[in-house]
């Protein structure tokens, strides 16, 4: 049973009460967030800011042909079916071959899902934290990539696997030999004897905890000294062994804010500037009061933008972790503006702002293929407060399961057009610091038409889309003196002046994005 946490209340009767601001008053964030009473200072890293992270799947992202494999050992096609959970042989030398790929992107941060040792392509049922996967090329290959990617400035975040590991964990094991006389008995959550990790059944369960319905990941007892001093262990190793922080796989299936409140000390001391990012589907308020994470995969965002971009090809599709709906604009703004009001601005401004993930299907699939809808969903994510990240191949029109191999060799496959769009958006963001850390004010909300203002002391920008199937005009309270048109590069002025307003005029399906210099 989950916890109740009365922290949640507090925030939720906030943001209500926020709702009612004006349109043009702007979004500035709780930061009333309290501990025990006690106001906490809110510190979150500046890099993350100012990052646009891409998120790989090592197992499937390329191979190369450095990585020595020993004789006759067999993998999958690459590019087979996805959905059969072979090894296809992806490593991380060839994410460093295309590290050069991902600077000209304009990608200045890498989420790496899990690259331990383990028997699955997922590698969430982790065997050894303390070595990489020899498939991927082991700790040598990583290093090299850590090395290289921060000659290129650009961090390395790896996915934490603490609440639970592998049947093959040594410790586990263990206690599968040994029984009630193993010394790490105490390290999970044991019901009896016999455990049946590999032939189990309603009527002779595996009797241990595990994670959901998967024995083949039996969750780590967290209370236990001995296993909460080993999981601090590794995440400080990694942190001294170089990487930019950690995304913490469930983190919040871990009920013990005590836990992440000392893993958080333990890593902000070894790096200040180390990413937390734990996964979370829901609203995080609990977690985000700056004592724990400094942000979560932002799953309400990708929902709540797709339902108002992909209004109307919007495949039916939900979880009840993670329900769409449609949204007019009117609507749209209202969704949020409320979801800006729920955290700190320091932490809204690292929140994982996602589309689609390994855990979901891609994108370009939710929004029944509507490719409109995937481009006015990725410019909306690359101007909205928050860190975006790109899953890996969304960029080239990459279809099919979300674990698929990414065709690195046979450029032929790739949407080069798509790929052209999402290098000039990304260039956008990193160009444009208003985009990457303005304080952000809605400016317009009618029909299918929605535009928003991010400002700092230096530059104002001015975005505004046009999701209806039809060209539309609106007016924009604020002097067009001195702003220009930075999206498109290319076209037709899409803004004229009319006296102390703005006039713009938007293509169906399309956007603009206006900047003012101070």
């Amino acid at each position: 049973m989950k916890k109740e946490y009365p922290r949640r209340k507090f925030v939720k009767e906030l943001s209500l009460a926020a709702s009612s601001m004006a349109i043009s008053n702007p979004i500035w964030g709780n930061a009333s967030t309290k501990n025990n009473g006690i106001p906490l200072e809110i510190n979150t890293p500046d890099w993350v800011k100012n990052a646009v992270f891409y998120q790989i799947f090592p197992e499937r992202f390329g191979k190369s042909e450095r990585t020595l494999h020993p004789p006759e050992i067999q993998f999958a096609p690459w590019g087979s079916d996805a959905s059969l959970r072979e090894f296809q042989g992806g490593d991380l030398y060839a994410v460093i071959e295309k590290l050069d790929y991902l600077k000209e992107l304009g990608i200045n941060a890498i989420y790496l899902n899990p690259i331990f040792k383990a028997p699955s392509p997922h590698r969430y049922n982790t065997y050894d934290y303390f070595q990489v996967d020899p498939i991927l090329g082991g700790n040598k290959a990583f290093k090299e990539l850590l090395d290289k990617a921060h000659e290129r400035d650009i961090k390395i975040v790896l996915d934490g696997v603490f609440n639970h590991c592998g049947r093959g964990f040594w410790q586990f094991n263990h206690i599968l030999e040994l029984e009630n006389r193993s010394p790490y008995l105490g390290w999970f959550k044991i019901k009896g004897f016999p455990l049946r990790a590999f032939s189990f059944s309603d009527d002779n369960p595996a009797q241990y905890m595990y994670w959901q319905r998967f024995p083949l990941l039996p969750e780590f007892n967290t209370d236990h000294p001995g296993a909460r001093a080993f999981l601090f262990k590794v995440a400080k190793h990694w942190i001294d062994f170089g990487i930019d922080g950690w995304r913490l796989d469930v983190a919040t299936d871990i009920e013990d804010d005590s836990f992440w409140q000392e893993f958080r000390t333990l890593i902000k001391a070894a790096n200040p500037e180390a990413y937390i990012v734990g996964e979370h589907w829901q609203e995080a308020t609990h977690w985000l009061g700056g004592d724990m994470f400094d942000g979560v995969m932002n799953y309400i965002f990708s929902s709540t933008a797709m339902g108002f971009f992909g209004a109307r090809t919007l495949k039916n599709y939900n979880y009840s972790h993670w329900p769409f709906q449609t949204y007019d604009a009117p609507g749209f703004k209202n969704k949020i503006e409320n979801n800006l009001k729920l955290y700190d601005w320091e932490i809204t401004q690292t929140m994982l702002n996602i589309l689609g993930t390994h855990d979901t299907p891609r994108a370009i699939e939710i929004l029944g293929y509507d490719r409109t809808a995937l481009k006015l969903c990725a410019l909306f994510q690359m101007t909205m407060p928050g860190a975006p990240c790109v899953y890996y191949g969304d960029e080239i029109g990459l279809k099919g399961h979300r674990r698929e191999a990414f065709p690195y060799d046979d450029s032929k496959k790739w949407d080069a057009q798509l790929l052209g769009f999402y290098k000039g958006i990304i260039g956008l963001r990193n160009t444009y610091v208003s985009l990457r850390t303005g304080k952000y004010t809605t400016v317009y909300a009618r029909g299918e038409v929605f535009a928003f203002e991010r400002k700092t002391d230096s530059e104002t920008a001015i975005v505004a889309f046009n999701a209806s199937m039809a060209s539309a005009s609106c007016r924009i309270d604020r002097n067009a003196k001195d702003f220009e048109q930075v999206w498109p590069e290319i076209g037709s002025k899409r803004f004229k002046a009319r006296g102390k307003q703005i006039l713009l005029s938007l293509p169906r399906r399309d956007a603009v994005v206006l900047i003012k210099k101070e």
